[in-house]
């Protein structure tokens, strides 16, 4: 697994590293081209600090690799080629910025692990931490992207999946060493969807 480092926790390492990857950490503006040609079986996009619409060449370098997997899996190439992306709070931003969406800054950042997020699939609530100032707008996500995890204190974005590509991001943290741990199946889903592409 490919780790793009925006300033990454060390256990998002540690969760993938013991579910059995061996992780290649990589700074923040490594290029799209160098990605690929590492050939990783799939991308992480970390968590970091700031205003993420200020990352302008880092957030090109992540639309490069996303206009990639969706040129490769239109052009029907073997499975394997795509390269599955999982982002996590800044990297969830940056992704949904590469795709088209806006972001904004909160009124109240969200801060604490104590913030109820609801899975708009299933229904269920789960209890995450969480430390940013600024949010995916909701609205302004594209047709081939879907809201997937929404805050249940302020209504805002805490998840996308998209369509057309093997991607999805959350704004929490399910990697949270001290806990709560209620999400940490988000890294056994990524993981399963960078099984089925390799196969």
């Amino acid at each position: 697994i490919c780790l793009l480092d925006f300033g990454a926790k060390a256990n998002i390492q540690r969760e993938l590293e013991k579910r059995g990857c061996k992780v290649t950490r990589v700074p923040y503006d490594c290029s799209a081209e160098k990605i690929i040609a590492m050939k990783p079986d799939g991308i992480m996009l970390s968590n970091g600090p700031g205003d993420p619409a200020e990352n302008t060449g880092v957030i090109e370098e992540i639309r490069k690799l996303c206009e990639w997997n969706r040129e490769t899996l239109r052009q029907g190439q073997e499975k394997g080629c795509a390269i599955p992306i999982f982002g996590i709070c800044l990297g969830h931003q940056m992704l949904s910025l590469a795709r088209g969406a806006k972001t904004c800054r909160l009124k109240y950042g969200h801060r604490g692990g104590n913030h109820p997020v609801k899975d708009l699939k299933s229904g269920r609530v789960y209890i995450t931490s969480q430390n940013h100032g600024y949010a995916v707008e909701s609205a302004s996500l594209p047709d081939f992207a879907r809201e997937t995890f929404v805050n249940l204190n302020d209504g805002t974005c805490e998840g996308v999946e998209y369509t057309d590509i093997p991607a999805f991001s959350v704004q929490f943290h399910p990697e949270a060493c001290g806990g709560p741990h209620d999400t940490n199946f988000l890294f056994d889903r990524f993981l399963e969807m960078v099984k089925n592409a390799t196969e």
